[in-house]
């Protein structure tokens, strides 16, 4: 299993140049060309989902990615540093469970017991305007949309993405 690790300060700026490198290991391992502009995009909303928490909560750690290559799928799991609120994403899975239409709330929408998410209301005090903005939502909704395999797991501590793609079997790799 090879794994690429990337780690990067939490600026906007280097969004661009982790989903440049997100898809480049992307097709060296295997995924399918129609499938590369997905995997770009959710990067994308991953990493900038990520830069918004740490620039909102005044993390100045890096955000990593790693892309880890298998046998038959390609993973990528964004992780941050910020603490989050409780969240439900439409699609998703958290942990470990996987998300039928009929599980949890009964409305489509994974649930976190304990994770927490900006936007979302629980335990922790109210948001400042800043902080709830609900970006970090509407990145989970995309990532959600493009992506089949997605799993989300977060708490004070912070929060990881991680979403995978199936690879086509190494003998008919360019």
């Amino acid at each position: 299993m090879a794994t690429v690790e990337l780690l990067f300060s939490p600026l906007p700026e280097h969004v661009r140049t982790a989903r440049l490198v997100a898809a480049a290991v992307a097709r060296r391992s295997g995924v399918d060309e129609a499938v590369l502009d997905e995997v770009r995009l959710a990067v994308g909303e991953a990493c900038t989902r990520a830069v918004g928490l740490h620039m909102a909560h005044g993390v100045e750690g890096p955000v990593r990615v790693s892309l880890i290559e298998d046998e038959k799928k390609f993973a990528i799991e964004v992780a941050d540093e910020a603490p989050h609120r409780r969240f439900s994403v439409p699609g998703a899975s958290v942990g470990t469970a996987p998300l039928s239409s009929s599980g949890g709330t009964g409305n489509g929408h994974a649930e976190a017991e304990g994770a927490l998410v900006p936007g979302a209301r629980g335990e922790i005090p109210e948001p400042t305007a800043e902080e709830d903005e609900g970006d970090g939502e509407m990145g989970l909704a995309v990532i959600s949309g493009l992506v089949d395999d997605v799993e989300v797991s977060a708490d004070e501590n912070g929060g990881v993405i991680r979403m995978s793609w199936p690879t086509a079997p190494e003998s008919l790799v360019p």
